[in-house]
């Protein structure tokens, strides 16, 4: 039946043009964004993973960055402790050149003296973003003997969890303002003489060549290269934990990466397949428009019949 009310043609024509502007859209939508899944409404469930996944990945980014500054912190702590060895070391040499019966302790002493001094500015000087795990003063209210850092974030049933390192500074602290329990301020007393005495305090100026005297001294050197021992250990304990830091680090940098690869996995277009089905749609819409035009035709053909 031929109508002039209904044209069935038009309207089937009408209907897939639409689906195919529809198709069009959705598909220059993704070529723009570069994303399959742009909303919810393209996908709620892969739209959620993603932008759960996208929220770890930041909260990842944030550790990374607070392991760079732990690692930074250990770092400045490492290297003045291999400083104060260094320093630590040349007055064990001076005392032990202080043995030679007839040498002037006096003048050797001077030069102890200058040590002390840069054993202290060495402590004193080995701070990152406020944190000096060397020279402490643990009656502060303020201190932690316990530092910590953040090392990973994890999500399990929904839950999430933040993991940390842990430093003890109790066994790397050079020197403490309260009670005097750092390495190189820790006193020890003379056996003979009843001297009290710290690697940063000790004084050989006044010792003299007597059997007393020389026991004392050698007590000093005794001492020292205990201290020394002590912060070798401190040291190799700060490089293990740096050491595992950077690879905490570059644990989490892949990790990242891989949730890149994921979440790229579920939302993003593929270009090559965009692309094709673009010039496609482009064609079907062109035939849709001159198959409507057609359909549109066929009502003026009822015209003759009333010439």
């Amino acid at each position: 039946m031929t109508s002039i009310m209904t044209n069935q043609s038009a309207m089937t024509a009408l209907q897939s043009l639409t689906n195919t502007n529809k198709a069009l859209g959705q598909t220059q939508n993704r070529i723009s964004t570069g994303y399959r899944v742009n909303s919810a409404e393209d996908n709620a469930a892969y739209w959620s993973i993603a932008t759960t996944m996208r929220s770890d990945r930041d909260a990842l980014s944030t550790v990374k960055d607070a392991l760079g500054l732990g690692a930074a912190t250990i770092d400045v702590a490492y290297t003045g402790m291999n400083s104060a060895i260094d320093v630590t070391k040349e007055i064990k040499n001076k005392l032990v050149a202080a043995r030679q019966p007839g040498i002037d302790r006096e003048k050797v002493q001077a030069e102890v003296v200058e040590l002390q001094n840069q054993l202290q500015s060495i402590a004193d000087s080995s701070v990152f973003s406020g944190e000096n795990w060397l020279s402490v003063d643990s009656s502060d209210a303020a201190y932690n003997a316990t530092k910590t850092m953040i090392a990973s974030f994890s999500r399990s049933g929904g839950s999430v969890s933040v993991g940390t390192l842990s430093i003890d500074v109790d066994g790397v602290k050079l020197y403490d303002g309260n009670d005097q329990s750092g390495i190189l301020d820790t006193e020890d007393t003379t056996t003979n003489g009843g001297v009290n005495y710290a690697v940063s305090t000790l004084d050989i100026s006044a010792l003299t060549d007597t059997d007393d005297d020389l026991a004392d001294l050698e007590q000093m050197i005794g001492f020292v290269d205990d201290a020394i021992g002590s912060m070798t250990t401190a040291a190799s304990n700060l490089g293990a934990i740096k050491q595992r830091t950077t690879m905490q680090s570059d644990f989490v940098g892949k990790l990242m990466t891989a949730i890149d690869r994921g979440v790229g996995a579920l939302v993003d277009a593929d270009m090559n397949e965009e692309s094709t089905r673009l010039q496609a749609l482009q064609v079907q819409q062109q035939l849709g428009i001159q198959a409507l035009s057609i359909a549109n035709q066929n009502s003026q053909s009822i015209l003759s019949l009333f010439r």
